[in-house]
């Protein structure tokens, strides 16, 4: 297997993992908020607390979607982490256009947003490669 074989297979693994850990982070965010809507109907939480509950749901989801899509990406997985959010916010997007008439941006979308490249960007750093040690150099 050539350099380029190599380099093509890894690209291709990157681009699974990206996806793959979009799609978990959706499904751990709607999870999330199945969750606190059930705490919000028995009275557990206010309805005042959706928009704190909707950011907290962005950055766990986008965490677990984003250590899936670092497991994946042997080196820069501070971008791995990223990408797995992007793909997340933007899986949220198409899911809003879905079930709206019009795309409608505003604070919240934003808060969202940050929420995803947070939860990856964390994801990034706390899955950081594992350095090997160099044997100290050996006195004859």
């Amino acid at each position: 297997m050539g350099k380029a074989e190599a380099q093509g297979m890894n690209a291709v693994q990157m681009a699974t993992g990206v996806a793959l850990g979009g799609l978990l982070a959706l499904g751990m965010e709607l999870v999330i908020l199945l969750l606190g809507a059930v705490a919000v109907s028995n009275g557990i939480l206010k309805e005042d607390a959706a928009p704190q509950l909707t950011a907290a749901a962005c950055v766990l989801g986008c965490f677990g979607g984003g250590l899936l899509a670092c497991a994946r990406w042997k080196s820069r997985r501070l971008l791995g982490g990223l990408a797995a959010g992007v793909v997340c916010y933007l899986l949220i997007l198409a899911v809003g256009l879905l079930m709206s008439d019009a795309l409608a941006l505003g604070g919240q979308a934003l808060v969202e947003l940050a929420g995803c490249l947070c939860g990856g960007a964390l994801a990034g750093l706390v899955s950081g490669g594992r350095k090997k040690k160099h044997p100290s150099a050996r006195r004859k």
